[in-house]
Parts: C-alpha cells; structure tokens; sequence
C-alpha cells in the first residue's frame, strides 16, 4: 500500500512545519484511512525516537478476568475486594495499584464529599435541561453536566495540583509561588484555586477541609505560599478557595494532579444522579429554560 509518510509533499511540509497538529490536518486532507496507520508510527518514531517495534507487549495491570474469577490489582475482587473495601478505598487500590490507607480514604472521602454538591452550578443546570428533553436518556443527562466541569466551574483543582507539585518539587517555595503568580499576571490569567463569585470572603469549606491536614504538610505551605505571594502581588488580599484546598488535600493523599480532575468528576456524577433524580419527580426544567428565556430578550 501506498504510505503518505514516503510521498516528498508530506515529507517537504513535515521540515517545514515543526507542529505536529499541522502534520495530522495534512494527512487528514490527504488520505485519513491512511493517517490512522501511519501517524503512530510517525507519533513514536519521529516524534519521541522510539519505532513501534520497542514497545513493550501490551498490557494492563489494572484488572483481568475469565470464565470463573475477576482479579483487580492481584486481589480476587469476590473473595477479597466486595465486602471488604469501600468504594473509595477500591478506587484508590484501582487508580493508584497500591493498598489504601484509612487516611488516604478519609481524605479522599472529605474530598468528594465537599465537591459532589453546590447547587444549580451550570453542570447540574445542563443536567437537568437534558434530561427534560430527553427523559429516557439518564446517561445522556448526567454526561451533559460532567461536560460541563472545567477550568471556570468545578475542575480547576487539578490546576491547583500542577501548581503545588511544582511548589513542592522547588528548592524555594516562596521564590517558586512569585514567579507562578508572575507568570500568571503576565499572561493575564487567574491563578487557579482563589477568589470565588459567590463567597467573596472566605469559603466556608476552605478551613474545615485545611483542619484535616497536619502541621508541616506540604501540600499545604504549597498553598499557603501562593495565596500569600498573589495576595501581595495583588496588594489586596485574596484567599484560597475550595479548589487549592481540595488539591491540598489530594496531595496529601498521594492523588497525581494529572487525575485530580478525575475525582472531582467522580463526585459530581453522584451530585449530578440525585439532581436527575429529582427532575424526575419535581421536575424544574422548563422553569429554567423559560427563565433563559426571560433573562436573555431577542434584539436586532
């Protein structure tokens, strides 16, 4: 067959153009049947210096199963997983491959607790407006809401995360938390995991979750670090809000930021089933789209 990675066109455009997005629309205009078996190739070889051929065989060490037994992470899940673990704890043995400590799951449990519910938050509004729609759709409705957890609303603990593994990675906590909080300023972006558009003053949630850490934790002099390098950077002060906190505390539970996200999604799909819920036996959606409409009039 054919391969677009030997025709010159691709090859010329490939020196010149160093992105690889531009690489792949290029392929895609070309032959996209073609792309999907020649840009893994293309990924490993060029990109990362490894040709497919060094991989290791393919493999999970997450969960397997045949005719009579189901293992997750080496432990036979009906003999030594149901009854025995909770579902945060078989999450944490799940995700991370490593037995749980009650700590971790007390964390962790505080965590999706404090984040599962805040109200009618855009994700549960898109909930429900979905499910009013589509009633027979509970799946369609309760994904509508997870899409809708981002960096504004309900997701930007992960940010926080990234933020304080660096911090924490760093010979100099206070000089790092500065040069974050420049970098930030410079860009014109708000530093993740402070001020809210409803609690103007301190979160509520904030100070009973930093109560669970310890004295010298450092997920939280990682965050104290920056709330104290933004606030005099901004010459005002501007306290953490639950999301730095929600990161402390996953930090402190052996939680990679690259997941924290996760989580929090994890938690807001059961916020967001009891929301379903409810819009099934008192439903209030077309209150909310007539309200959209009242709120937003039509000019030309």
């Amino acid at each position: 067959m054919f391969s677009f990675i030997e025709n010159p066109f691709v090859i010329r455009i490939r020196k010149v153009y160093a992105n690889t997005s531009v690489w792949i629309i290029i392929y895609g205009a070309l032959d996209w049947s073609q792309l999907s078996l020649d840009s893994g190739h293309l990924m490993n070889k060029e990109l990362t210096g490894m040709n497919p051929t060094d991989r290791k065989p393919p493999s999970t060490e997450i969960c397997g199963c045949d005719a009579d037994s189901i293992t997750l992470r080496g432990r036979d899940l009906v003999a030594d997983v149901i009854g025995s673990y909770s579902l945060t704890g078989a999450f944490l043995l799940q995700a991370l491959g490593e037995e749980p400590t009650e700590r971790q799951c007390e964390l962790l449990d505080a965590v999706m607790v404090t984040i599962m519910e805040h109200g009618l938050m855009p994700s549960v509004i898109s909930t429900r407006l979905t499910l009013s729609g589509a009633p027979e759709s509970l799946q369609g409705a309760v994904a509508a809401g997870l899409l809708g957890v981002g960096d504004r609303y309900g997701g930007t603990a992960g940010k926080c995360g990234e933020l304080g593994e660096r911090l924490v990675r760093s010979h100099d906590i206070h000089a790092t938390a500065k040069e974050i909080v420049a970098e930030h300023r410079l860009r014109k972006e708000p530093v993740p995991g402070f001020g809210h558009p409803i609690h103007s003053g301190r979160d509520p949630r904030v100070d009973k979750l930093l109560e669970m850490l310890p004295e010298g934790s450092d997920a939280m002099a990682a965050m104290r670090a920056l709330e104290a390098a933004l606030s005099e950077s901004l010459g005002k002060t501007l306290v953490m809000n639950v999301s730095a906190a929600l990161a402390a505390l996953m930090m402190e539970a052996k939680i990679p930021a690259t997941i924290m996200r996760g989580v929090v999604l994890i938690a807001r799909t059961a916020g967001l089933v009891g929301h379903a819920l409810e819009e099934i036996q008192n439903p209030v959606g077309d209150d909310l789209w007539q309200a959209a409409q009242s709120a937003v009039p039509y000019r030309e």
